[in-house]
């Protein structure tokens, strides 16, 4: 699990480059860069994830994949950076709205952690999705039995200033977010370039 998290982190950091001619390949980075393709992450029971992020969320489904194992070869050591005993019984591609593909595995290892990293711990991570009206997606949240962090929080200065957000957590403790900006964020003032925008 700590293999993909550290996956995770990196294609984060990849998500956070500009849109346009400055993402692909600028400032001597990937040559051909387009953007994210996918998001991957390890879950406790693929089918649980499968129909909180289809049913609850309002998730594509795709295909599955699997099974995967190095067998008595240390591949899955060498390729993926998880325990050479470590299997992968099947993952599932899905897509949310406007956004990165999801990869999502089931995953055996001798040595898994079962507990999912605090934002505060090192590969803490979460997933954050953009909706149209705030007050009706935590509603419908809500009404599902998801747990909610709080009240939404609406930025009112520095350069997310116009950006509300609220955290809620999938069944198994997955971190995810909302957020909405309707009419665009202050940092937009200040820059030529763009952060990716799920609405266009």
């Amino acid at each position: 699990m700590a293999s993909h998290i550290r996956l995770f982190t990196a294609a984060l950091a990849t998500a956070l480059a500009l849109s346009g001619p400055v993402a692909a390949g600028g400032h001597g980075g990937l040559p051909g860069l387009r953007g994210m393709d996918h998001v991957g992450f390890t879950v406790p029971d693929l089918g649980e994830a499968v129909t909180f992020f289809r049913d609850v969320l309002g998730c594509a489904e795709f295909y599955p994949l699997g099974p995967f194992s190095g067998g008595e070869s240390t591949w899955m050591q060498d390729h993926l950076n998880v325990d050479p005993e470590a299997t992968i019984p099947e993952m599932r591609l899905m897509r949310c709205g406007n956004g990165a593909n999801l990869e999502i595995f089931a995953y055996t290892a001798p040595d898994q952690q079962a507990t999912p990293p605090r934002n505060s711990d090192i590969g803490g991570h979460h997933l954050a999705f953009y909706v149209d009206d705030m007050t009706a997606a935590v509603a419908h949240l809500e009404d599902r039995g998801v747990a909610v962090l709080g009240a939404p929080t609406t930025m009112s200065d520095g350069p997310s200033a116009g950006e509300t957000w609220v955290y809620f957590l999938a069944p198994w403790g997955l971190q995810l977010e909302l957020v909405s900006y309707p009419d665009g964020k202050a940092y937009e003032a200040d820059f030529d370039g763009r952060l990716w925008d799920p609405r266009s």
